[in-house]
């Protein structure tokens, strides 16, 4: 029998022509394989259609360290692939599934863009119908992720507004103090000047405040602090200085002593006493909210580096990436979201750098994180863990949650298969992540999980 008998043999194409079937098989080829060989590999280009001629191919698709087989194909003219044909010449369609065989056999293969012109001078009705339905679903699976990602999106934003919001607001804070406090030491450097001191008194008072800005208070303790301020607004209301109790938290907090006291005193005299202490005072008051507007400003700017560090900004698409960098940035992204959560890093000291796409990967991390978090309600351990095995780079996020129920775990990487309810969630599907470790960095991602302990798996190779 010679290959067009063959193929007139089968269902799919016994309906064609002599001269069609001729004009295919010059245009393809026949294929020999043995048992146990790989024809086409999940998630390479679809750059043939392979048509079933005799023996037995079976189809399995990679699930975290699973192969589920999908189908076998044992009857002539079953056939998988050739999704290259349609959708245009940019279509990068990519085998589903990976075909293997399991006893020997033949198939005829054509290429994708053989198929796409044979079809169109053919069936141009038939080619246009698959076409668009071909094009509707991709639209229709690219709209659901966009859709996804702005729901991911929204989320991130909406944490990190939180999240600055507090350091925004004590900045805001800080700085309305500080312009009172400011108005309050010139009213108090214009009593002083209106009392006449000298410039040696002036000076004396100021060497006081630099004595005073270097000491620190001892941990004493609520109780002993109390007694402190309780002794100093006792001296201060003695001297009759105004405002003697709001001043006493601030000089008791800031180390003030009895002998210090007395040094001012004598400094600038009974008469001039109250409006020096409320300079005194000032000093100290502006020191601490400058002190406040630097933690605010500074916790603000590692908020935005981490935020940039997250979305590789300004970076290349893929590039020699630190993992470690990318894992924290994330967990930075959720702090508002930790609450009694107790974060625990384990990295090895020099992992290697990896060659990734860094913003695909902290989606991964995004959605693993998230993932943690909700398991354990708002309370419990996160444990995060890298290590290096030969020439791939390990990272394992375990969680004290309740674990994932064996109904769920079948279904961990379904498309578009989620647990929680609308609006909830990073909108980062586990299918997703496992096309950016699997497809798109030939890794691959697990998960080992019991009640209390459930810990995902990356593993991702170095180049």
């Amino acid at each position: 029998m010679t290959l067009v008998d063959d193929l007139r043999g089968t269902f799919l194409t016994g309906a064609l022509t002599d001269a069609q079937l001729a004009e295919m098989v010059e245009a393809g080829t026949e294929v020999r394989y043995a048992p146990d060989v790989v024809l086409f590999r999940q998630g390479e280009p679809a750059d043939l259609l392979w048509i079933l001629l005799d023996g037995h191919i079976e189809l399995t698709h990679h699930t975290g360290a699973e192969d589920i087989v999908l189908a076998t194909m044992s009857t002539p003219g079953q056939w998988a692939g050739g999704l290259r044909a349609w959708g245009g010449e940019h279509n990068t369609g990519a085998y589903r599934a990976t075909g293997r065989s399991v006893t020997e056999g033949r198939c005829f293969t054509l290429p994708s863009e053989d198929l796409r012109r044979l079809v169109d001078e053919w069936f141009p009705f038939g080619k246009h119908i698959i076409t668009g339905i071909y094009q509707t679903i991709r639209t229709i699976e690219a709209t659901v992720r966009e859709r996804q990602s702005l729901l991911a999106l929204g989320n991130i934003a909406a944490r990190l507004a939180h999240e600055i919001n507090n350091p925004a607001s004590a900045s805001l804070r800080a700085v309305d103090a500080l312009r009172e406090t400011c108005d309050g030491m010139l009213f108090s450097l214009e009593q002083l000047a209106e009392l006449g001191i000298s410039a040696s008194q002036y000076m004396a008072l100021d060497q006081l405040r630099r004595d005073l800005s270097v000491r620190v208070a001892a941990e004493e303790g609520p109780v002993a602090a109390m007694d402190r301020e309780e002794a100093v607004g006792a001296w201060l209301e003695r001297r009759a200085v105004p405002r003697a109790w709001q001043l006493a938290p601030l000089f008791a907090g800031a180390g003030a002593d009895q002998a210090w006291f007395e040094a001012v005193e004598q400094a600038v005299g009974d008469a001039a006493l109250g409006p020096a202490l409320q300079w005194e005072a000032a000093t100290v008051n502006a020191r601490a909210l400058l002190g406040e507007l630097s933690d605010s400003t500074n916790r603000i700017a590692n908020l935005i580096s981490a935020v940039k560090s997250y979305s590789q900004m300004d970076r290349a698409s893929l590039q020699r990436t630190d993992v470690h960098e990318g894992i924290d940035s994330t967990v930075a992204m959720f702090a508002t979201r930790l609450g009694d959560i107790t974060v625990t890093r384990s990295y090895e000291p020099d992992l290697t750098p990896i060659e990734a796409f860094a913003a695909e990967l902290n989606q991964v991390w995004t959605n693993l994180i998230d993932n943690a978090i909700d398991a354990m309600g708002g309370a419990g351990s996160l444990q995060i863990a890298t290590h290096q095995d030969g020439d791939h780079v390990v990272v394992e996020i375990t969680d004290s949650g309740s674990g994932i129920p064996p109904d769920v775990r079948k279904r961990l990487f379904e498309p578009f298969f989620t647990t929680k309810d609308v609006g909830k969630g990073t909108g980062l599907g586990l299918d997703i992540s496992r096309r950016i470790v699997v497809d798109r960095h030939h890794g691959t991602i697990e998960f080992d999980s019991e009640p209390g302990r459930t810990t995902a798996r990356v593993r991702l190779p170095v180049r």
